[in-house]
C-alpha cells in the first residue's frame, strides 16, 4: 500500500512529528510512504520520505498573498498543479491531509483532483482554519460566525495576518470547494474540535476523535537538579512551555501572575527569544528554547504546577507531557486543553481571569493534587495504532 500525507511541515513540530511517526510504523508493517510538505528544514533521517512542494519562492508569494488579499490557501496555483502532477504519478493508495495552511498548497486546485481521483482520504485537522474564513483558533475570542457565514473578522491581525478582510468570500469559497469529496474522514485530536466540525459545513463528513500522544519512554518523573542550577530550591515552580511566545500564547497573562503571585512562587517560561529575554521582568525565569527532550521532561518534573494560559488550543501535548512527569496542570477553558486535565487531575480556570489562576496557584500550593496520568491510553505508539486501523480500513480495494 501507497501513503501520501501532506503537511506543512515534515519531521518537526507537532504536525511534521505525527507524519513522520505514522510513516516510521507504516513503512515498518511494509507499506510505501512518503510526505509532502511546504517550507523548512527536514531532519536527515527523515529525508527519504520528504517530497517538496514548491519552492521558498512560492511560499514568500503565496505569503505576501495572504498579506495584502486575505488569501491564505489560494495562492501557490503552479506550484499545487505541478505537484498533482507528481501524486498522478506516484498513485498512492492512501491520501492523509494534515495542515494545508502555512502559504505552500492551493486548495482549490488540490481539492479539484480529490474530487475526481477516487482515492480514499484522511484529514486530520489540528486547527480551526478549514472551516473558517479566515482564522486558525476562532476560538481565541468566542467567535461563532463560522457555523453559518463568516465575516467581518476580529483576527484579521492574528495568524495568517491580514490588511484587509476577505472572510465572508474566503468561507463561501472554502465551503464549495472543501465539501463533496468522496469517501473522505476527518479525525481530529480533541472533542472540542469534533464538536466544532458537526457544527460546520463539514458535517457531512464522518469525523473520529484520537487524541495526540506523547513518548512515555521520555517523559515519565525525573530526578532533577533544575532547582539547584537556578538557585530557586524553595520556590513554588510554576511552568509553561511552548515553541514561541506571544499574546495568544498568554504571554502577558504570566508576567501579570508573577507580579500578583511574588514570594514564594516561581513563574518560569520554557521557549523564549533572546528578545524577551532581554525584557523579561525579574519575577519571571526565562529559558530559550530547548532541543533536549531530556532537559525538558526534567524541567516538568521539577515544576510544581504546570500553568497553560493559551488563547488558543486544541489538544496540547505540553499538557500530556507535564502529567506524565508527575505535575499538576491548571489550564484555561480553551478549546480542548481542559479535556486531558478534567481526565487525569486538575484545575480548569475561566479564560482571561488572572486573579482566579493566581487564587487556584495558592491553593494548589496548600492541598497539592495528585495527577492518576494513564501512560498507555496517552503514549504515542497507543496514538499510531489508533490512526493504523483507520488507515487500514480506508485503504482502496480493487
Amino acid at each position: 500500500m501507497r501513503v501520501l500525507m501532506i503537511n506543512v511541515v515534515c519531521g518537526i513540530r507537532s504536525t511534521g512529528r505525527i507524519c513522520t511517526d505514522l510513516a516510521t510504523e507504516l513503512e515498518a508493517q511494509g507499506h510505501e510512504v512518503k510526505i509532502a510538505y511546504g517550507r523548512e528544514e527536514v531532519p536527515e533521517q527523515f529525508q527519504k520520505y520528504a517530497v517538496r512542494i514548491g519552492t521558498d519562492f512560492d511560499v514568500l508569494t503565496h505569503g505576501i498573498r495572504a498579506r495584502i488579499m486575505d488569501g491564505a490557501g489560494f495562492g501557490s496555483k503552479h506550484a499545487t498543479q505541478k505537484f498533482i502532477e507528481w501524486v498522478k504519478q506516484y498513485n498512492p493508495d492512501i491520501i492523509h491531509l494534515h495542515n494545508l495552511h502555512g502559504y505552500y498548497i492551493n486548495i482549490e486546485v488540490l481539492f479539484r483532483y480529490l474530487k475526481t481521483c477516487g482515492k480514499k482520504i484522511i484529514w486530520t485537522l489540528h486547527d480551526c482554519w478549514a472551516f473558517t474564513g479566515h482564522s486558525a483558533y476562532c476560538d481565541a475570542v468566542g467567535c461563532k460566525r463560522w457555523v453559518r457565514q463568516c465575516y467581518d473578522c476580529s483576527l484579521k491581525k492574528e495568524y495568517p495576518v491580514t490588511w484587509i478582510d476577505c472572510s465572508k468570500n474566503n468561507w463561501i469559497r472554502k465551503k464549495n470547494i472543501l465539501s463533496g469529496v468522496a469517501e473522505m474522514t476527518i479525525i481530529t485530536p480533541s472533542k472540542w474540535l469534533a464538536t466544532m466540525v458537526r457544527k460546520s459545513f463539514l458535517k457531512h463528513y464522518p469525523v473520529r476523535i484520537i487524541n495526540n500522544g506523547i513518548d512515555t519512554k521520555q517523559f515519565y518523573p525525573q530526578k532533577s537538579g533544575f532547582r539547584e542550577k537556578w538557585g530557586i530550591k524553595n520556590s513554588f515552580l510554576i511552568l509553561g512551555v511552548s515553541t514561541s511566545w506571544d499574546e495568544m500564547k498568554g504571554y502577558s497573562d504570566y508576567i501579570k501572575l508573577a507580579k500578583i503571585l511574588g514570594g514564594e512562587y516561581k513563574v518560569i517560561l520554557v521557549g523564549l527569544s533572546k528578545k524577551q529575554l532581554n525584557k523579561l521582568p525579574h519575577e519571571i525565569l526565562g529559558i530559550e528554547k530547548t532541543s533536549s527532550i531530556k532537559e525538558l521532561a526534567e524541567i516538568y518534573s521539577a515544576a510544581d504546577l504546570y500553568v497553560n494560559l493559551s488563547y488558543c488550543e486544541n489538544y496540547p501535548t505540553v499538557n500530556i507531557e507535564a502529567m506524565a512527569c508527575g505535575t499538576p496542570v491548571l489550564t484555561y477553558d480553551t478549546g480542548g486543553s481542559p479535556e486531558i486535565v478534567d481526565k487525569y487531575g486538575g484545575v480548569v480556570v475561566k479564560k482571561g481571569n488572572i486573579n482566579a489562576v493566581a487564587n487556584a496557584c495558592k491553593r494548589i500550593k496548600s492541598n497539592p493534587i495528585k495527577v492518576n496520568f494513564e501512560i498507555k491510553e496517552n503514549d504515542k505508539n497507543s496514538v499510531i495504532e489508533k490512526y493504523m486501523k483507520v488507515i487500514i480500513k480506508n485503504r482502496k480495494t480493487e
